[in-house]
């Protein structure tokens, strides 16, 4: 392969590609962090002044920031965001397909949004893709796309530099390789493109690649940006609930999914409390009576003492809460690139630590047979065979040069390798697989701060590998045991379908993703167990609306995948059970509020014996009882808002729970009674003075102002 062409500008790489590949431009970049934003901003500004140049961008979750709406927020939201993102650029499109002022040469085609970000967008629902995750590559090819683009990571190698897919070697590789087939072919001119950024931690494994992966590389000072970051959420009292219910049915030793946001975090934080701090994780457990409700499934699907075998990632999204396990030693189970080689780890007959001719003899007893070269590499790069052995043509040639037939099914050649070629332990082993990453600045830093030793026990791969099985099915099952793969969805059917990315309208809140991917795979694995977390109710106008329904126009998750569903309230076990079953459980799960009316409806259908009455233990599934099963909890600090710290100053923090319930009065109260409070408050504590300050109300002189201030330092006061 050629060198790449190298360039200092974008624009001049716009030029570049314009003669490569020409005037049609199909332009595929990666969802999340890895976007090469300011190239993808320089084809777009090319587009928009050369209307004859035609410009198609496939891509997914297109990151934008929080935008503040009135003037309360801007003032309490600009200087955080300015301070947070830093210089992490944004990107043009986002802003002209808000605002309905993109050209019409130019289309933006994704198969995932940003949550809830395109529901009032025409062109973004048309011009949406429903693909699972595992076909997006597929699907982005069919499109036509003929150049891919991602921001790379770099590092100085022995022959020149060293480039990292970093936080997005999910779909390009596959995409990569589709595209270098129809350029064989003759079928489509193509490129491949690589924007270069040392602030992108540099992950090894599948992510790392050569120089000639690309056609153009994009390097220069002022594009090694800040990486987009989206800062922590605090964690509900409801998400809490469901995180400690979920860690209940983790099994130790076993495998581990979740996603990004604050029921992932409410997750881990209950699994680091389970184990570093089991009395009073069980005290947590017993006061929401998990322990009571559900001992078989816990004693069979999960466990409730520490974890002194470990956790294994498999996951498509690695997320900060997988570096919290790690640094809290529960994420230490390593995975072995080899299948027969997993399975002796995982029956006990293969010690990591301390390797025997045993193993050799587990091999044969597997049926492994000869040991072909790729083989034999990947068993001397886990240490099964010491690094001064070599293979030669179906033989491995000793330390001392004796030749031995590569066959363990041979007595005497098992014994010969036992002697002179095994390895002393396992090595290289692997405690997360991910497809992308995406975090808060912290994150970023930790990564790229980690010592080389930790960051290689990290592998960032293809979701055609981690999201399914069909790649090396053997070696996957024998990796993924008492696999958890957690999820969220918006609503639950009674029937156990879910919803998750949709409304029964066909607008896209988001995108399927790899929820489907995970749902089935939990199925097809023995021992696996797919979870899908819901909050049992959301606010809609200020009224209480149940996410548990009796039935709804939109499905993500078809109901005979159901399995297991989590709500503040409980767990629901789904699997193999009737349609009755299925919707007794999920009502027991429901808000209190709304489980008359859901049994009403399973009645009138059917689906429930009339007289089947919602359990006593069930009938107080209310915000007012969470609350109050949570406040001896966090008041001994099990529940935090933040159990993975945030990116506010003090004032800012005391800001962001004070403007809620500022926002909320203000909205409930008639304007001549707030008119009133603000000129009898007089002037504000002086504790409060800088929180005003950031605010810019400390010299409040119109009435609304006057308002806002007054109802802020009541506020705070009421709350420190």
């Amino acid at each position: 392969m050629p060198s790449p062409h190298r360039h200092a500008t974008v624009d001049a790489c716009v030029d570049a590609l314009i003669a490569h590949v020409g005037r049609d431009l199909r332009v595929g970049v990666p969802l999340g962090l890895g976007k090469p934003v300011a190239l993808v901003n320089a084809l777009y500004a090319r587009a928009k002044a050369q209307p004859d140049l035609k410009l198609t961008l496939l891509t997914a979750l297109s990151l934008a920031r929080p935008a503040p709406g009135n003037p309360v927020e801007r003032a309490f939201l600009q200087p955080f965001l300015d301070r947070v993102f830093s210089d992490a650029p944004e990107l043009d499109y986002v802003r002209d397909r808000a605002n309905g002022s993109m050209p019409a040469n130019v289309s933006v085609r994704e198969f995932f949004f940003q949550p809830g970000s395109q529901l009032g967008n025409a062109d973004a629902q048309q011009d949406y893709i429903s693909t699972n995750y595992t076909f997006a590559a597929r699907d982005v090819y069919l499109q036509g796309c003929n150049v891919c683009a991602q921001m790379v990571g770099v590092e100085d190698g022995a022959d020149g530099p060293r480039y990292s897919l970093s936080c997005n070697p999910d779909t390009g590789p596959e995409l990569v390789r589709m595209l270098r087939a129809a350029e064989a072919r003759g079928e489509r001119k193509v490129a491949v493109v690589a924007q270069v950024n040392p602030q992108l931690p540099f992950m090894r494994h599948d992510a790392e690649v050569a120089a000639e992966t690309f056609d153009h590389v994009i390097d220069h000072p002022r594009y090694h940006h800040a990486l987009f970051p989206t800062p922590k959420m605090a964690v509900s009292e409801a998400d809490h609930a469901i995180g400690l219910h979920a860690s209940a049915l983790l099994k130790d030793g076993g495998t581990l999914q979740i996603g990004i946001g604050q029921l992932g975090d409410a997750i881990v934080h209950s699994a680091i409390a389970r184990h570093r701090d089991n009395p009073h994780y069980r005290q947590a457990v017993s006061a929401f009576g998990i322990d009571r409700r559900y001992p078989d499934l816990i004693e069979h699907d999960g466990g409730l003492a520490a974890f002194s075998r470990g956790l294994y990632g498999a996951t498509e999204m690695f997320v900060d809460g997988f570096l919290h396990l790690m640094d809290a030693g529960i994420l230490t189970r390593e995975v072995y690139d080899f299948w027969a080689l997993q399975q002796l780890v995982n029956q006990g007959d293969c010690d990591p630590a301390r390797l025997t001719p045993a193993v050799l003899d587990g091999l044969e007893r597997l049926g492994v047979r000869v040991i072909r070269g790729h083989d034999f590499s990947r068993l001397q790069h886990h240490g099964l065979f010491n690094d001064a052995t070599r293979y030669d043509s179906g033989e491995l040639i000793a330390p001392d040069g004796q030749r031995i037939r590569a066959n363990v099914a041979d007595p005497d050649a098992r014994a010969a390798m036992a002697a002179h070629c095994l390895g002393t332990r396992l090595r290289n082993g692997v405690v997360l697989h991910g497809g992308f990453f995406l975090g808060p600045n912290a994150f970023y830093t930790a990564l790229r701060e980690m010592p080389e030793s930790q960051r290689q026990r990290i592998a960032m791969t293809g979701v055609d590998k981690v999201n399914q099985l069909d790649a090396n099915p053997r070696l996957y099952v024998a990796q993924r045991v008492h696999a958890r793969f957690i999820n969220t969805a918006m609503m639950i059917t009674l029937g156990g379908a879910a919803v998750s990315d949709g409304l029964e309208d066909g607008r896209v809140v988001s995108g399927v993703g790899g929820q489907y991917n995970f749902v089935a795979m939990a199925h097809q694995l023995p021992g696996g167990r797919s979870v899908l977390m819901v909050r049992a109710v959301r606010d809609s106008g200020g009224k209480a609306v149940s996410n548990i329904v009796f039935h709804y126009g939109h499905c993500t998750i078809p109901r005979h995948l159901r399995d297991i569903v989590i709500t503040e309230y409980g767990i629901a076990d789904l699997r193999a059970k009737t349609d009755s079953e299925v919707a007794k459980a999920l009502i027991e799960i429901a808000d209190s509020r709304f489980q008359a009316s859901l049994l009403q409806q399973a009645q009138a259908a059917g689906k429930i014996e009339a007289g089947w009455t919602i359990p006593e233990a069930c009938r107080d599934n209310t915000p007012q009882a969470l609350a109050a099963r949570m406040a001896p909890l966090k008041a001994q600090g099990l529940f935090p808002d933040y159990p993975f710290g945030h990116d506010f100053t003090d004032i800012e923090l005391a800001l962001s729970r004070a403007l809620p319930v500022v926002k909320a009065e203000a909205a409930r109260t008639p304007k001549w009674k707030l008119l009133w409070r603000a000129l009898r408050a007089g002037r504000p504590d002086a504790r409060w003075q800088p929180h005003l300050a950031r605010m810019q109300l400390q010299h409040a002189s119109s009435l609304q102002d006057k308002v806002v201030a007054a109802l802020l330092s009541e506020t705070l006061s009421r709350q420190a």
